[in-house]
């Protein structure tokens, strides 16, 4: 790309929608499957992420700000997973009592956080965040969890589409190699919502009451 051209895609790719009125804070997917050595998904740049989300969970529960988990749980015979769990056979292991499934013990959800079980990609399809979102007077999401460039991503995208503030705290985010991460990232913050530093999401949630 040309420098002209570089500067025009800035021009038209860089903006910011900033922070809302009232935040909830959304943890994507953070289940053992992608912390656990030897599993089929094991992703270790998530590892790192689930410790960078952990300071970030404190602050907000500090602040009395909601707290909403999305977990992959299929029927033991894979009907509910459609064409997704064809594409990758792997998540039909994903059923309830199965050990990887569940929710890291790192960010281990408190008894007033929210927990949605979901069957594809968005954490918004199929599911009741858009509603419960909308009734809690929500207008900004804070969207941390794995992975970037698949269920990050596709939230960051539905998140936008349903007029919700989508904010990415980079750090909090992970996938299986830095190439997918970095580029997804890239286009989340030129699209869909702001890729910020998790430093700035707290002092957002310092300042928030």
């Amino acid at each position: 790309m040309n420098e002209t051209l570089q500067q025009n895609y800035k021009g038209v790719f860089d903006g910011r929608l900033g922070f809302g009125k009232k935040p909830a804070v959304l943890v994507v997917d953070f289940i053992r499957a992608y912390t656990t050595s030897g599993s089929a998904l094991f992703a270790p740049p998530v590892c790192d992420a689930v410790m960078e989300t952990a300071e970030l969970l404190d602050a907000a529960r500090a602040r009395g700000v909601l707290v909403i988990y999305t977990r992959v749980l299929y029927n033991k015979n894979g009907l509910d997973g459609g064409i997704f769990v064809q594409k990758v056979p792997v998540l039909r292991t994903l059923v309830e009592g199965e050990p990887l499934a569940e929710i890291v013990p790192e960010l281990a959800p408190h008894p007033g956080d929210v927990i949605l079980v979901k069957q594809y990609a968005s954490a918004f399809f199929g599911t009741s965040l858009a509603s419960l979102l909308t009734a809690q007077g929500v207008d900004t999401l804070i969207l941390t969890g794995c992975s970037t460039s698949g269920c990050v991503r596709a939230t960051a995208v539905d998140g936008m589409q349903h007029g919700f503030r989508v904010i990415v705290p980079r750090e909090c985010v992970g996938d299986r190699r830095p190439e997918p991460h970095e580029a997804n990232l890239f286009d989340i913050h030129s699209k869909y919502g702001d890729v910020v530093s998790k430093q700035e999401v707290l002092d957002y949630l310092a300042r928030y009451a």
